[in-house]
């Protein structure tokens, strides 16, 4: 066998390989002899086929067994002699023209293919004991506690019928409606005593705002349009007609947050609800930490490690978030121009954000495998237990679609290897608190999640 590497430049490789023929006919008379003691030919007894009879019946299938398995282990063996990651799967070109393949199928030619592949970068860990991370830390206060019973308060209020004037904003109005699109009705355009709480933004843009300064009794044609990212396809950007009569106006009273409060959410008085609602802020403060001091880490990792990424990787991801970009502005119908951007100065963004995705997922990966870091089955099971959880009733369902999806499950193993990792690398760094207001925790959330 003859390796001769054709091409290396960076992280791009190509080999030229060439198998003798006698190689390919010993390997394949093996497996002839093999398949002797376990076919059954009408005519001979078993374990007594000439191996030459059944080279004759099987021979091209079995050379071109012996082809690609000969294939799959030369490959294998030259990325293992040479320590090579690969990035992808590799590019093999073997000849095409029929002459060539007949003479190769029938033993008579040697096997001459090249093979192109491009590969991982080696990736020197830099010393995280040497890195330094900041943690902001909020603590709940009262005020805290106080204004997210009030948040639930407003969600609970009482209403009461309005004995005059018209609604307004806030309050709650019961309707009948009948929709057309072009004249016609169109299925689920109908509704009988739906109520509306004007400025909820429970219904389609526009519609909740019509109904400011209806009467009771009154009848009104309220002209919306549905959003071209609607779930029905059918309705998705298309104007409609309202016909609206309100049966009942109702203004919102307020609350009185008390033991009674407490206990129509199900909690023994108001001292239990405020101590649910600490922990429940607890807990999302904790969340918001946790980012906050994932992406400081991520940025760290990302400034000590620089290397080029395999460019087919980068090409991969950013063409999953680009084309995630073009269908979100098709379906809102924004433009590059409403972000204050170009296209070209959009694609240019999104490519730096997809490299340095590439590189932090290659360093997590390296740390992994050289600290020995896993995620067990049961970890994986609890995830999938979890995800199960949040959508009550359908729990089988998302059971079994994890169970028959590995590809599903794989993404759900993806997060918890990284937050393992980065636990492990967070156990070596100098982590160091910091007290922070409430809105410095949350500032710039959705920018910091967008470039992680």
């Amino acid at each position: 066998m003859q390796v001769t590497e054709t091409l290396n430049e960076g992280l791009k490789h190509e080999f030229k390989i060439s198998v003798p023929a006698s190689d390919l006919d010993a390997k394949a008379g093996a497996k002839l002899v093999d398949l002797k003691d376990k076919v059954r030919l009408n005519g001979f007894r078993p374990g007594k086929v000439p191996v030459a009879h059944l080279k004759k019946i099987y021979g091209r299938s079995v050379m071109a067994e012996t082809i690609d398995q000969t294939i799959s282990d030369t490959n294998r063996q030259i990325f293992e002699d040479r320590g090579f990651r690969l990035a992808g799967e590799p590019k093999i070109t073997m000849p095409t023209e029929k002459d060539q393949v007949e003479e190769l199928l029938s033993g008579k030619t040697d096997l001459t293919y090249t093979v192109a592949i491009e590969v991982v970068p080696q990736i020197q860990l830099a010393d995280f004991k040497s890195f330094s991370v900041e943690k902001p830390v909020v603590d709940v206060s009262d005020a805290d506690v106080d204004d997210a019973i009030k948040r639930i308060a407003e969600g609970s209020r009482p209403y009461s019928a309005k004995t005059e004037g018209t609604a307004e904003k806030g309050d709650r109005v019961t309707i009948s409606f009948k929709g057309t699109i072009n004249g016609e009705a169109f299925e689920g355009g109908t509704g009988e005593g739906i109520q509306v709480v004007i400025g909820a933004g429970q219904f389609i843009p526009g519609f909740e705002e019509q109904l400011i300064g209806i009467g009771t009794g009154e009848t009104r044609t309220l002209k919306v349009g549905f959003p071209k990212n609607y779930l029905n396809d059918k309705l998705a950007g298309q104007p409609a007609e309202f016909e609206t009569t309100a049966t009942l106006i109702e203004a919102p009273g307020e609350a009185t947050i008390d033991d009674e409060f407490a206990k129509t959410l199900g909690l023994e008085s108001l001292d239990k609800l405020k101590e649910a609602a600490r922990e429940r802020l607890t807990a999302e403060f904790a969340g918001a930490t946790r980012q906050k001091v994932k992406r400081a880490l991520l940025d760290r990792l990302d400034e000590s490690h620089k290397f080029e990424a395999p460019p087919s990787l980068v090409a991969e991801e950013f063409n999953l978030m680009w084309n995630s970009i073009k269908a979100e502005m098709d379906s809102t119908g924004k433009s590059f121009a409403d972000e204050n951007t170009t296209e070209d100065a959009a694609k240019e963004e999104y490519q730096k954000i997809a490299d340095r995705r590439v590189r932090l997922g290659l360093v997590l990966s390296e740390i992994g495998e050289k600290n020995k870091i896993t995620v067990t089955d049961d970890e994986v099971s609890r995830a999938v237990i979890e995800r199960a959880r949040q959508m009550p009733g359908r729990e089988k369902e998302v059971w079994d679609y994890y169970r028959s999806n590995a590809q599903a499950l794989a993404q759900l193993r993806a997060p918890i290897y990284e937050d393992k990792v980065v636990d492990f690398v967070l156990e070596l760094a100098n982590v160091t608190e910091k007290k922070v207001s409430k809105d410095e925790l949350f500032k710039d959330e959705d920018a910091e999640q967008t470039a992680a």
